[in-house]
């Protein structure tokens, strides 16, 4: 995709008759993801504990859903705040496709950034979302999740991609291709069996995804995905990964492999329809993504 691409929405950010809120929220960074957790509260690892029948608000998917659950509470500008119990149930993928969202609506290149963090338990690769703008010369990696009255040791606002804090699936999967890395050790949380291989696998084609403007949540599953790496064909995320590491070097080559590929290669990409797996509760869907409001 071209720099111009990212500019607009993707039916994912599109915030549909909502737009006059995203209008008039400034773009400078702290703000956008000051709006961001102030909508959005994680529904796992918020701080809170949120009622049972509010958790699947986590599936909602679409910016526009996500908005028309907020402004059902809280019919008032953006920046009014929210109390945490009453926030959307959401995620790192929902605060970062919001934050994207708010860029979109003004013109701002920005994408979501799917990958590994380090950052939040001592040894372990959590899989998380970040939010990737262009700032008129680089693209600049942030995390509109983390509170910068957090002792964090770092610039939440601009992540350096070489310092290891944030890791690519791309970059993940070639590491553990060339024997560089404990797989087990990337996943979605150390008391959870949601790990390894397959995992960074299945990951490698959410990224590609994201990058093209599909932004799924990350239990969507769709054509080469697959919890048993035996029946996987692993030359194809191999070359996938690659293209994506080289796209990520400034390779314009390399993108345009990404889109055609993409375009063209059903196992590549969801088609219609995805199978979602709730992680609230374990309940497998169909979800037709060509329906993003009713």
């Amino acid at each position: 995709m071209d720099l111009d691409d990212y500019r607009g929405h993707s039916p994912y950010s599109d915030p549909g008759r909502h737009g006059g809120l995203l209008d008039a929220v400034p773009t400078d960074i702290p703000t956008v993801a000051a709006t961001a957790r102030n909508v959005i509260v994680h529904y796992r690892a918020g701080g809170v504990e949120l009622p049972d029948d509010r958790l699947d608000e986590v599936n909602c998917r679409w910016v526009d859903r996500i908005l028309d659950t907020d402004q059902s509470r809280f019919p008032l500008p953006l920046a009014a705040e929210r109390p945490a119990i009453d926030r959307v149930a959401g995620c790192c993928r929902d605060h970062t496709l919001l934050s994207v969202a708010v860029l979109r609506q003004h013109g701002i290149p920005s994408r979501s950034r799917v990958g590994f963090a380090s950052y939040f338990v001592p040894g372990w690769h959590h899989d998380h979302v970040l939010m990737e703008y262009w700032n008129g010369h680089r693209w600049v990696w942030v995390d509109p999740e983390l509170d910068p009255a957090g002792d964090w040791g770092f610039d939440g606002y601009d992540i350096d991609p070489t310092a290891g804090l944030f890791d690519s699936p791309a970059r993940v999967w070639s590491a553990y291709r060339a024997g560089a890395i404990n797989p087990e050790v990337y996943g979605v949380s150390p008391e959870l069996p949601i790990r390894g291989a397959w995992f960074i696998h299945d990951y490698v084609l959410q990224e590609l995804a994201h990058r093209q403007k599909d932004e799924l949540l990350l239990w969507d599953r769709f054509g080469a995905m697959t919890d048993d790496l035996a029946t996987a064909d692993l030359a194809l995320v191999d070359e996938i990964a690659a293209l994506l590491l080289a796209a990520d070097d400034g390779d314009e080559t390399a993108e345009k492999a990404l889109a055609d590929r993409y375009a063209t290669d059903s196992r590549l990409r969801p088609g219609a329809q995805v199978r979602s797996i709730s992680p609230v509760s374990g309940t497998v869907s169909t979800v037709d993504l060509r329906v993003s409001r009713t």
